[in-house]
């Protein structure tokens, strides 16, 4: 009887809950890290699912997926997941599109407070600035681009700093001092926000980047079942409603 007992509770939070609720590891993109810890926790509430977020510069999460780091679901740029299907690392179908974030230009509280609006005042901003720092990953490397596009890249030689992410380019905007002008995704420059940043403003609207990030099932998933739940999570109102509450579109 008490065998039978253990069964049927079991049969229950099967047909209830989808799934046991068990760990979730996810591997993710850190621009979208705000958006994504509130839809983690709204799903955590709704399931009983404990998702576990590393966080990573898409370059890095490349990297450590062929090194074959393990995870249930990526989060990442779709190039990004482009490459690690056809290495065979994620999921070639069942693509969850979370949303697109754009370039933000931030400097630290009391420092001159440049004018972004147009390209034009951005190039001067960009000229009057001792230091310019963004960093090594989709963001920095479209700001790289940029600045060769306006001509600027020649006469910036020497002035510019980059990091590896976007969480040190915030840190050395805090201790820095002088005229000093970052890039960075606009969700990390919010995060700094209330902590000594100031969020300038985003870049104009004839040279804004927008990144867009998409999640997959890893085919090795330790917990399949509660990486697909949580995928179909994402599509839904709720995950919606947190990413764009935290400036992903």
């Amino acid at each position: 009887m008490k065998a039978q007992l253990v069964l049927g509770a079991l049969f229950g939070l099967l047909v209830g809950g989808g799934a046991l609720a068990g760990e979730l590891n996810v591997l993710s993109a850190g621009a979208v890290e705000p958006g994504l810890v509130d839809a983690a926790e709204l799903f955590r509430n709704k399931t009983g699912h404990h998702v576990h977020i590393r966080f990573a510069t898409a370059p890095a999460i490349r990297q450590r997926m062929s090194a074959d780091e393990t995870a249930d679901v990526v989060l990442a740029p779709p190039a990004v997941l482009d490459d690690l299907v056809k290495a065979g690392k994620v999921a070639p179908q069942d693509r969850v599109r979370v949303g697109r974030v754009g370039v933000g230009v931030a400097v630290r509280n009391g420092a001159p407070v440049p004018d972004v609006s147009t390209t034009d005042t951005l190039k001067r901003a960009v000229l009057e600035a001792e230091t310019l720092v963004y960093n090594q990953a989709s963001t920095g490397n479209y700001v790289e681009g940029l600045l060769r596009r306006l001509g600027l890249a020649e006469e910036l030689q020497g002035r510019t700093k980059r990091y590896p992410d976007g969480d040190a380019v915030m840190h050395h905007l805090l201790a820095g001092r002088g005229r000093e002008v970052g890039f960075g995704a606009i969700t990390e420059i919010l995060l700094y926000k209330d902590k000594g940043l100031r969020f300038v403003g985003p870049l104009p609207a004839d040279v804004q980047n927008y990144t867009t990030y998409a999640a997959v099932l890893v085919p090795a998933a330790a917990n399949s079942a509660g990486g697909k739940e949580f995928l179909l999570f994402l599509q839904g109102a709720e995950a919606k409603s947190a990413f764009a509450s935290r400036g992903i579109e």
